[in-house]
């Protein structure tokens, strides 16, 4: 979905994304396999909402000397009239150049309660109002009611204004958000093409979304009603929706078997899922957990994350499969005195040279061709072969060849923790434990 939404606009190397420091190599790599290989990636050091995280975007284009439109898209969302969303923002272009603050209203299908709303009033053009109000989320018979006006739109979350205009209104409604994320971008610090702002000066910052801190208080909001096919795919739900489904209702995906089912959505990714005699369940198993709610219900998820991180599980944070700048490592198993990994290295890919205190390693190549150091050797360890690296030994792994290289990495030891890296030299600048 992040590269659907990137590819919505033709110039890729105008992209900036905002995400946190956790995401920033997996962001990288999917970019990458679209052809953004120079991106702008702005990595937030906690979450603080989208007012903060667009006005980083919008002080970076201005010390860029760059006062351009900035449209706003988030990640999550499906426009399937790919053509018609650009019509929308040629458009809204044209009253944003007038210093407007352009949302994009989405034009209601029914009477949706999980979605704000976007009360029209005054036209200022052809296509385009003022916004007379932003409504929360109604209740069923409310959002009948706005149905049928024709006044009210589902508000997409997606804007373009200047970057200007848009910092000047934060600075009037929200000026401790405007401070905060000023001191954190004037310390901002390069990494390759990551931008690390000030950790401090941006955990001071006030957490408030972009309708609350900004559109709700301006004078300046105007919407560009759209029928685009557009969605907000905040749950499974939502991808329930918009799938096709089977005779029976069911969106299914993966290897699973069903009798006696019916609008169900069964997702599952490494092993065969069966369903016998159920109806609105969301089934999702992934490698890493495994999640079975009532279609009604699923929006909640969020509070199983809350107890997960209260509890301090790992899932929160740690995925069977990692992404690192030189491809990726996936865990297989893991015992008190063993784990096993795939790893993956991308053609170029290089691994730094490194350590380890607490564990041995055997590497097993099962596609292309390893460049090995190991202390003073480096050699080539090709498909069936395979090498040992002792503990304490300094080592890199390497992928000299155009193909992806695989192998099979088996540790020894007493210690298995990514922090037990000590790195010795690192193309990609990053610290021990990343």
């Amino acid at each position: 979905m992040l590269q659907e939404t990137v590819d919505r606009i033709s110039d890729h190397q105008s992209t900036i994304v905002i995400c946190q420091e956790t995401h920033r190599f997996l962001v990288e790599e999917q970019l990458s396999q679209i052809g953004v290989n120079n991106p702008n990636i702005i990595l937030e050091p906690v979450g603080r909402n989208t007012a903060p995280a667009i006005a980083l975007a919008a002080m970076h284009c201005e010390m860029e000397s760059q006062d351009n439109l900035l449209l706003v898209m988030p990640a999550d969302h499906v426009i399937v009239d790919k053509e018609g969303f650009m019509e929308k923002v040629d458009l809204a272009s044209n009253i944003a150049e007038e210093g407007f603050l352009v949302t994009f209203g989405i034009k209601p299908q029914y009477p949706e309660t999980g979605y704000g709303y976007i009360k029209s009033g005054k036209l200022i053009n052809k296509g385009c109002y003022q916004v007379e109000q932003f409504v929360e989320k109604p209740d069923k018979n409310i959002a009948q009611g706005y149905l049928a006006s024709g006044d009210y739109f589902w508000n997409s979350g997606m804007f373009l204004f200047k970057a200007s205009v848009f910092l000047s209104e934060l600075n009037k409604h929200s000026p401790e958000i405007f401070n905060s994320i000023k001191s954190a971008y004037n310390k901002i610090e390069a990494d390759r093409h990551f931008l690390r702002p000030g950790k401090s000066e941006f955990e001071s910052c006030p957490e408030d979304s972009i309708d609350y801190a900004v559109m709700e208080e301006t004078e300046l909001a105007a919407v560009v009603p759209a029928d685009i096919g557009w969605s907000d795919i905040g749950s499974w739900q939502s991808i329930w929706q918009l799938s096709n489904k089977d005779q029976s209702n069911n969106y299914i995906q993966g290897d699973v078997l069903t009798e006696k089912t019916c609008n169900c959505l069964i997702h599952a990714e490494h092993r065969l899922v069966t369903t016998v005699g159920t109806q609105n369940l969301i089934i999702v198993e992934t490698a890493d957990a495994v999640l079975v709610a009532d279609k009604s219900s699923v929006q909640n998820v969020k509070q199983l994350v809350e107890q997960l991180k209260l509890n301090e599980r790992q899932e929160t944070s740690l995925h069977r499969r990692v992404y690192r700048p030189w491809g990726f490592y996936e865990g297989i198993d893991i015992d008190d005195q063993f784990q096993v990994k795939r790893i993956g290295v991308k053609p170029g890919g290089q691994l730094s040279l490194q350590k380890h205190a607490y564990r041995a390693e055997h590497w097993i190549v099962v596609r292309g061709i390893a460049t090995v150091t190991r202390d003073d050797d480096i050699f080539e360890v090709r498909e069936n072969e395979s090498t040992y690296i002792p503990l304490g030994a300094v080592h890199r792994l390497e992928n000299k060849e155009d193909t992806l290289l695989e192998l099979i990495e088996i540790q020894t030891g007493s210690y298995f923790g990514e922090d037990d890296i000590v790195r010795l030299e690192d193309k990609y600048g990053r610290h021990d434990s990343e």
